[in-house]
């Protein structure tokens, strides 16, 4: 982390009082503006575990990803954050492809290149990063089993990233607290449930309700000495679509609304998370009348390949995103990946509509699967607006069912904005 005079505004008056009066920015909140980074649901595959085959190509086939690209997206952006030089980098979690004690470590290099020029790491694990039953290699004819680690691992391995520098640790999870400076802390979430799995990793999330006690106690805490506190968490803590409790359970935390209110009340403005590949905003406000925001960002595994750059001050937090859209020698970067996208998530709406077993005509599930396919490739990349493509299929759709539809009237996007957006602080 850069020295406290790094992040003050260097100007005239202001560093002369910061000079002559230090105490005096310590007890009016953040300093000066300090940058924010954040990256998230990476699925770092290191390549010291793969090689070229039948095992390697079925994946790749499976996924839609393409590990040399993968790896040549997460090297461009590293590229950007070095050029950008932010105080602190947020990483949220799916850190690894599947656990892999290889990826872990090919990963951490990385992040050392930041840190060694001045970037403080925090770190938080996801569903696919710790104690993973089926991590594998991808060499020869057939995928093999490959080592993985525990959660101890983790924190040894993540030492360096938030957990050797905790202000504070929570006994029933990874979760922790970390001091960013005198009147700003981290609340970092550990909302996975790697200690239950099995046969493979468990998608849904939940925070413990030890771990919630003890984040509002902080929380307290901070309010009587005057910090601010944000978060970050890998499962969303927010609803970010219409109904994503009911058809997407496994993406949000066990009784989210509840959780949410709780920590807006106890003054949690602003969570970071991941989870869902995509990049969205949403905000809830309790039954007290508190708003806290979250602020999902997308996977640098798939389109649209997104990361976040945020300017932190105590009145605001004022947010910007950027995709890598081209690689050298592959200019078409993003319109491949929408494709593939568009491909896979074709073939899991038609397999969910199968599972679900009602007898609809043929045409009307083809309708619909063009809407779901649609909506979810715009929100993936934020800010759903409605273009002429998406006003048809919803027309088409309607016809089917018998009936009209205005397409002006459907609310596909919770506010705030997605991708460049202020918010207040106060």
């Amino acid at each position: 982390m850069k020295s406290k005079t790094c992040l003050i505004h260097k100007r005239g008056a202001v560093l002369i009082l910061f000079l002559l009066f230090p105490g005096y920015y310590a007890s009016c909140g953040i300093a000066a503006t300090i940058k924010v980074a954040v990256i998230t649901d990476i699925h770092f595959l290191d390549k010291s575990l793969v090689a070229e085959g039948e095992a390697l190509s079925a994946y790749e086939r499976s996924t839609g990803r393409n590990i040399a690209d993968l790896h040549a997206v997460l090297d461009t952006v590293l590229v950007d954050l070095l050029k950008e030089s932010p105080d602190l980098l947020l990483v949220t979690g799916d850190i690894t492809n599947h656990g892999e004690r290889q990826s872990h470590l090919g990963f951490i290099e990385k992040l050392r290149l930041l840190q060694n020029r001045g970037t403080r790491v925090l770190v938080i694990p996801g569903n696919h990063d710790i104690n993973i039953p089926d991590a594998k290699a991808y060499r020869g004819d057939k995928a093999s089993p490959t080592e993985t680690i525990s959660k101890e691992e983790f924190t040894e391995l993540y030492a360096p990233f938030g957990y050797s520098d905790a202000l504070k640790r929570d006994e029933a999870s990874l979760s922790y607290l970390a001091g960013i400076n005198d009147s700003l802390w981290f609340l970092c979430f550990d909302t996975n449930r790697y200690e239950e799995h099995t046969t493979k990793s468990i998608t849904a999330g939940r925070l413990l309700p030890a771990t919630m006690d003890w984040a509002i106690d902080i929380l307290h805490q901070a309010k009587d000495k005057g910090v601010m506190v944000l978060g970050m968490m890998h499962h969303g803590l927010v609803e970010h679509i219409p109904y994503q409790a009911a058809f997407f359970p496994q993406y949000l935390i066990d009784g989210w609304e509840k959780n949410a209110a709780l920590l807006a009340d106890a003054g949690l403005k602003v969570v970071f998370t991941g989870h869902f590949h995509a990049n969205d905003i949403t905000m809830h406000t309790s039954s007290a009348g508190n708003v806290i925001y979250d602020v999902e960002t997308a996977s640098l595994a798939q389109y649209p390949f997104a990361y976040r750059l945020m300017e932190l001050t105590d009145t605001a937090l004022s947010i910007d995103t950027r995709f890598v859209t081209s690689l050298p020698g592959n200019p078409d970067l993003a319109a491949i990946y929408r494709d593939k996208l568009e491909a896979i998530t074709r073939r899991v709406a038609e397999n969910r509509l199968e599972e679900l077993a009602i007898p609809i005509p043929q045409e009307i599930i083809e309708a619909l699967t063009d809407v779901i396919v649609k909506l979810g490739l715009m929100h993936m990349k934020g800010d759903e607006k409605l273009d002429p493509e998406m006003k048809e299929a919803i027309r088409l759709f309607a016809g089917q069912m018998g009936s009209e539809a205005d397409p002006e009237l459907f609310l596909f996007d919770f506010p705030p904005e997605d991708n460049r957006v202020v918010i207040p602080l106060q």
